[in-house]
């Protein structure tokens, strides 16, 4: 393990410190760790948690004995990192052992709420509207991802040639899918096609994504939709245009079932338009009206909106709490000569 780190005025660097990234494989937990590790700079590893009937009893239940830490072939084999970085219920007892394991020695990130409380890591984020608080919680009104400035600019800067043709105004379409807050009803799905067909109708040029958790019905309609009045609609053939479309996009329509690609939406700073849907996770809506607050986002209903707002990323924040804490962590073991039982 790194024994020492440089302190800069502003972000620690880590970029030695080894790094294990645990959950269990789940996109929106794994990309907001991918998020944090990336802007830090830290050399890490994935370690997905196998979906087996022993890990039902996370979080509160003990490690699948397969996986305690150093046993070949485990998720947890290998010598243990300096920094774990965990989300979703069933890292939780993953990174219990890694820390139980190291001594208390390597520092344990929690992204959202690991449901048993703040001690249950070293330091934790969660977005505002989650109840959690601890002395060793950090929030914020969006999450950590990876759609960075530098990969923004990046996609400005070399256009991807199936949207840079496209005319003015673009408009990037992010579209989720079900969930087990909600479901996509027919009345919705229509809704949705109807007010972007008035967009493409009015000028604009649809940049159209879905995600695998889209019903098809509506995967087919929006494909329809593009045929039908032009755009670019993106069946998942090339490279993945998800930061060129949020690049080049004058304005976003997002759906309100994923806070995730709002959150990442809002890093562009061009007007966000929400395609609100019944039963969107009622947490959301918090962090929803935060970013209306801002300036920075209005429900969709078939128009372009002018908002003006900076960009809204709190990645760089949460990344520099993080690494602090991880500097206060080495020192504290250091002046405790080694015993490193102590807690945030």
């Amino acid at each position: 393990m790194v024994e020492g780190v440089s302190v800069s005025e502003s972000i620690p660097d880590l970029s030695r410190c080894s790094t294990w990234i645990v959950t269990d494989g789940k996109a929106g937990d794994e990309n907001q760790c991918l998020g944090l590790a990336e802007y830090l700079k830290l050399p890490y590893e994935l370690r997905r948690i196998p979906r087996r009937p022993f890990n039902w009893t996370a979080p509160w239940g003990p490690l699948d004995p397969r996986d305690t830490p150093g046993r070949k072939g485990g998720t947890l084999a290998g010598p243990l990192p300096d920094i774990v970085i965990a989300s979703g219920r069933r890292a939780v007892p993953y990174m219990r052992a890694i820390r139980k394991a190291s001594g208390y020695r390597t520092f344990a990130t929690f992204l959202k709420d690991p449901r048993v409380g703040h001690e249950a890591a070293d330091f934790i984020w969660v977005p505002d509207f989650d109840d959690l608080r601890g002395p060793n919680v950090f929030t914020t009104l969006t999450a950590p991802h990876q759609v960075s400035r530098e990969r923004l600019q990046a996609a400005r800067a070399v256009p991807d040639p199936r949207l840079a043709a496209l005319s003015w105004p673009r408009v990037a379409v992010l579209v989720g899918g079900n969930s087990r807050h909600l479901s996509y009803r027919e009345a919705d799905m229509k809704r949705l096609v109807k007010h972007l067909g008035t967009l493409a109708d009015s000028g604009s040029s649809l940049m159209l994504t879905v995600s695998r958790r889209t019903p098809d019905a509506l995967r087919a309609a929006l494909e329809t939709l593009v045929s039908e009045k032009g755009g670019f609609y993106w069946d998942g053939s090339g490279t993945n245009p998800y930061v060129a479309m949020l690049a080049l996009a004058d304005q976003v329509v997002v759906t309100s079932d994923s806070a995730n690609m709002v959150g990442e939406a809002a890093s562009t700073g061009v007007p966000l338009l929400l395609f609100d849907l019944p039963k969107t996770y009622i947490r959301h809506r918090r962090m929803f009206a935060g970013l209306a607050m801002a300036g920075a986002l209005k429900t969709f209903v078939g128009r372009l909106e002018a908002l003006q707002y900076a960009p809204i990323d709190a990645t760089p924040d949460i990344a520099n709490a993080m690494a602090k804490a991880f500097v206060e962590h080495r020192r504290r073991i250091a002046s405790a000569g080694g015993s490193t039982r102590d807690r945030l």
